[in-house]
């Protein structure tokens, strides 16, 4: 995918709004060319997103959707990779390689370039206000993704945390912290850090449930993860994502399994 065309697809519903502001910021020149790309006297007005802080989003196309994923991952893992004061190599790797895979290999070198210029942001702004600017952000991409949606942009940051193999603490609260601003429920986020659901204790966190829980309650979260977590609901966002997607499912599944038996239902 050319720089224009994923810029363009960017554009689409974040010229407004804390995201626009970094946008102008991490992708600088690339950012006009974008804007050039949509605003002409062929498309002028097609791709309004309307004022920031509008509370009905548009439908966007796939490429604009996957555009829109793949910016708001960066600016929320500039964020959690720099938690612990570390840029480490091995998480630099996963989110390239995520880049490359479903934008190619142009947009992988471009995904990186604004990746390090909102590390060099994040130092600009200092620790407290970069972190205010992300929680704005994240209010701003909720009102443009759909839950399911939201749900892969943290379990992808779960991801990267995992990649030098130690989950750092301060990691892991700034996941929390996106998943919040976010807007995702407590048990959801509870469910996406709970990694594999080896254990029957760890199998009722990754369903969101406490081991006291009814039947029925169990059922029903089951039923509600199974939904909210089903790789077809993500399938327009790119290959990586709908198999991380699968993944997460598969070990929910594996989760209920592990409850299920242990109660005998």
């Amino acid at each position: 995918m050319s720089a224009g065309k994923w810029i363009g697809g960017i554009i689409g519903w974040i010229t407004a709004g804390p995201l626009g502001a970094l946008a102008g910021v991490a992708i600088g020149a690339m950012f006009d060319v974008g804007l050039d790309s949509v605003n002409n006297p062929g498309n002028a007005g097609t791709r309004d997103s309307g004022a920031w802080g509008s509370e009905a989003p548009q439908q966007y196309s796939d490429d604009e959707q996957r555009s829109g994923f793949m910016f708001s991952l960066l600016v929320l893992a500039s964020y959690v990779i720099r938690a612990d004061g570390r840029v480490m190599h091995s998480e630099m790797q996963l989110v390239r390689e995520f880049l490359r895979q479903n934008f190619g290999a142009a947009a992988q070198s471009q995904g990186e370039q604004i990746l390090l210029r909102l590390f060099d942001e994040q130092k600009r702004q200092g620790t407290f206000r970069f972190k205010n600017t992300v929680a704005d952000c994240c209010h701003q991409i909720a009102q443009f993704m759909d839950y399911s949606q939201r749900l892969q942009l943290v379990n992808f940051l779960v991801l990267i945390s995992q990649a030098d193999g130690n989950v750092d603490p301060t990691e892991i609260t700034a996941i929390r912290e996106c998943g919040n601003w976010l807007g995702l429920s407590q048990s959801d986020i509870d469910s996406l850090l709970s990694l594999k659901g080896d254990t029957l204790d760890e199998a009722y966190k990754v369903l969101g449930v406490s081991p006291d829980a009814t039947d029925d309650e169990i059922r029903k979260a089951y039923r509600k993860l199974a939904l909210e977590h089903h790789p077809d609901r993500v399938a327009a966002l790119g290959e990586d994502v709908r198999k991380a997607a699968e993944k997460k499912f598969q070990e929910i599944n594996a989760a209920k399994e592990k409850v299920f038996k242990a109660r005998g239902l």
